[in-house]
């Protein structure tokens, strides 16, 4: 993909760096077409650094590179939006990102990781995979699956062990994710009606 940003009078837009994984956002810098070549080509995300004067690639020195993973344009085609994966801290000062924040995981994105296995087992062979055992038997099986998982965390709810419920939980929501891939849905169409009936 070709990307051609707007020249200025010094050739230069900020690129926004955004964790592919979290969507935290790591750090702000410059670029110019060279630096949007050279990062496409190389696979690291390499600015143009006003100090130096010339290109720099984050990580160059530290080994705590960007490894690029897609790039966008805004509408005005003078802001660069850059999704990587960081091999280490991101800031000079250790930190993982340029504003101080911890750079961790959320729940929103393990759930869409889930939602990729599930996908990706689904046509897996049956003996070699849960979930595509599941799907082999055929609808009527998932749910009956996701009915009994409920039942049970019902059950554990009554009791006073935390663990087994939250395990019950988890294997509720695992078995909601695989009928929800079953009827053709993500997570995402289920939060969109939430969404809609939050509206006032």
């Amino acid at each position: 993909m070709n990307i051609n940003i707007t020249k200025y009078a010094d050739g230069l837009v900020p690129a926004i760096v955004q964790d592919e994984q979290t969507k935290t956002v790591l750090m702000l810098g410059f670029m110019n077409q060279a630096a949007v070549d050279a990062t496409m080509k190389e696979g690291k995300v390499t600015f143009f650094s006003r100090s130096k004067n010339r290109l720099w690639t984050k990580g160059e020195e530290s080994g705590n590179f960007l490894a690029y993973v897609e790039m966008q344009v805004d509408c005005d085609k003078d802001t660069l939006l850059i999704q990587a994966n960081p091999m280490g801290p991101v800031c000079h000062t250790g930190k993982d990102t340029c504003w101080g924040e911890d750079n961790s995981e959320s729940h929103t994105s393990f759930l869409i990781e889930l939602e990729q296995i599930i996908t990706q087992r689904k046509t897996a062979a049956p003996e070699s995979s849960y979930v595509a055992s599941l799907f082999a038997k055929g609808i009527n099986k998932i749910a009956q699956k996701l009915g009994e998982e409920a039942v049970e965390m019902v059950i554990e709810s009554k009791d006073q062990n935390n663990k087994l419920f939250l395990e019950e939980s988890a294997d509720l929501l695992f078995h909601y994710l695989i009928l929800l891939e079953a009827k053709g849905f993500k997570m995402e169409d289920v939060v969109k009606v939430l969404e809609l009936r939050h509206k006032p």
